[in-house]
């Protein structure tokens, strides 16, 4: 694709290629490994328009999103990060029993139980029917289904106008964004909010988290591209917060055109990103570059462990290990197995590299003598809860923004 989804110019220029890669999300089962395994190109573009940083070629969402098995509530840090928004978005905007909140991408409800506890309605939205069952066992009333503008338009005739509709993490997915936003227009109260949260340009770029790349994250966003994008249907972002969480997201509120203030967040973060060089290809071709000598060097670093006769784990099988494992060329013979807490993926197999997951008990029955945090945008979380094999002497390598021991 050369034609932008945000602005529909022609002029998106491709800058870094990670070569051919299995679905991220896709573990697979022992019988699944042994199958045909189908593989995608992943090619990240820059349009010279608008600025929007994004894919250029796209998979079928039913192909990533119907089945899931990454569940929000299997993160500590994430539970309580979400817990939090629910509480100062419902304080910021006066929500009450009346209130209804929309999530979208509401993957297993953790988001909406916080806003239950703080007594607004709420309505989920996901199209993996495991996770949908999942929220609905917890109490969370969730649709099975993709959000645009005709699923908009049963919703708000079966419950009513939305006062917030927030989208944490889901944002990026979406390859139609032009059904999605006439949706959120057709959703939205007329004094209602918007609440957006995504992995942040900036970010990624000054971590040099090329792993963030995958099938399911479409775009990479900026503030400048996605005001661009909502002015188009007559919104636009009233605030803008850089968060820590996953080592660097941005939230961003959006309203009708008039219908709030403007907060000082938004002019401020537009300069920054002009002033860091985020509408420029340049700094896109210098961070495909540092992409590449990340490789080499993480490479480099496992096979002088290897013949030294280490033995190396893994840790955290998020779809972002996906990209790591394979851009690296890595497989068992590297990485002997990965823990992770998640039973949904336990038991199963890497997309890809066929690296086998297993519980996180297996550290400490095996003590392997180096880890690989893969879910490195967690790392105080992982090694707190790993302390005793670190205590018997076992190190991570984190990967991101250059390989290290810690």
């Amino acid at each position: 694709m050369t034609t932008c989804i945000v602005c529909g110019g022609d002029g998106v220029v491709p800058f870094l290629d990670l070569g051919r890669m299995s679905l991220a999300n896709k573990f697979l089962t022992r019988e699944e490994k042994d199958r045909h395994e189908a593989t995608f190109p992943l090619v990240v573009g820059f349009c010279r328009d608008c600025a929007h940083v994004q894919l250029t070629q796209h998979v079928a969402p039913d192909a990533m999103f119907d089945h899931y098995l990454y569940v929000s509530s299997m993160s500590d840090t994430l539970k309580r990060h979400l817990h939090d928004l629910a509480a100062t978005m419902t304080r910021r905007l006066d929500l009450g029993q009346d209130s209804l909140v929309l999530d979208i991408g509401s993957n297993d409800g953790t988001l909406l139980s916080g806003f239950r506890a703080q007594g607004t309605r709420t309505l989920g939205i996901d199209p993996a029917e495991n996770l949908v069952e999942l929220a609905r066992q917890n109490g969370v009333e969730t649709v099975t289904g993709y959000f645009g503008e005709a699923t908009a338009r049963e919703l708000v005739a079966r419950h009513g106008p939305a006062a917030l509709i927030t989208s944490t993490n889901s944002f990026p997915h979406i390859p139609d964004l032009e059904d999605f936003v006439q949706g959120l227009d057709i959703m939205l109260a007329p004094d209602g909010a918007i609440v957006i949260e995504a992995h942040y340009l900036r970010d990624l770029l000054e971590q040099n988290a090329f792993d963030t790349v995958y099938h399911e994250h479409v775009s990479y966003w900026a503030l400048g591209p996605m005001k661009r994008l909502f002015e188009r249907f007559g919104m636009e972002p009233v605030a803008v917060e850089r968060l820590p969480l996953h080592h660097g997201q941005i939230r961003v509120t959006v309203r009708r055109q008039g219908a709030g203030l403007v907060d000082d967040s938004v002019a401020r973060t537009l300069a920054e990103e002009r002033e860091i060089g985020l509408d420029r290809l340049e700094t896109y071709e210098r961070f495909a570059r540092k992409v590449e000598g990340l490789r080499d060097s993480m490479a480099q670093m496992l096979r002088d462990l290897a013949t030294a006769g280490k033995r190396v784990a893994g840790y955290g099988a998020p779809a972002k290990s996906s990209t790591l494992i394979t851009f690296l060329g890595l497989g068992p013979e590297n990485i002997a197995y990965i823990a992770d807490k998640s039973p949904l993926k336990q038991g199963r197999f890497t997309p890809g590299a066929h690296i086998p997951i297993v519980p996180p008990e297996q550290l400490l029955d095996d003590q392997p003598d180096y880890v690989v945090l893969l879910a490195w945008n967690f790392a105080d979380e992982v090694m707190a809860q790993q302390a005793e094999y670190r205590s018997r002497g076992g190190k991570f390598i984190l990967p991101v923004p250059e390989a290290s021991v810690v």
